[in-house]
């Protein structure tokens, strides 16, 4: 590549972090950042100049943050206090992304895994449905239906929600 690598960081930076925030909160989503541009950094070199960067970028993301994914299924969970001894938990929860913004989280949480990841990738780290097609797998109009029907599938989440916040439950 014969471009400086300051110039990729500043003009694909915003979407890596939304697409890290989007799949691991915003707690160690900075991390996931950081590993990203390491990894990035090391291959730029060996990169072809053809190669569309954001895509790529997103890929090295989406994998750095499934990598923290798997590491923290690793970890030990947590069991009631009441049942065990007291004191901190060694593993901190997850903090919320904010707000209403964790009811979109759950919702997200219950897509299918290519519709998640097509939702994210489009509407959260706002990739192209051809790029999108180039990460997640298959074709531009399959990446277009995988995020219809997961957008439809949230629209539906959140007005079951509403009218249950209607009826007296949480808004």
């Amino acid at each position: 590549m014969d471009r400086p690598f300051e110039q990729v960081v500043r003009a694909h930076g915003a979407t890596v972090l939304r697409v890290c925030r989007a799949l691991l909160g915003a707690h160690d989503a900075e991390d996931a950042w950081s590993d990203t541009f390491l990894a990035a950094l090391r291959a730029w070199p060996t990169l072809p100049p053809d190669v569309n960067l954001e895509a790529w970028l997103v890929t090295v993301a989406r994998r750095k943050a499934l990598d923290e994914l798997r590491r923290r299924g690793r970890h030990a969970v947590p069991v009631d206090p009441s049942d065990g001894p007291t004191g901190t938990p060694l593993v901190a929860e997850l903090p919320a992304p904010g707000g209403r913004d964790l009811d979109l989280w759950a919702a997200l949480g219950t897509l299918p895994d290519k519709q998640r990841r097509v939702v994210v990738l489009h509407h959260i780290g706002g990739l192209p449905y051809a790029e999108v097609a180039d990460v997640v797998g298959g074709s531009d109009a399959a990446a277009r239906r995988a995020a219809s029907d997961g957008v439809a599938a949230l629209r539906r989440s959140y007005a079951a929600a509403s009218a249950e916040g209607e009826r007296g439950g949480r808004p």
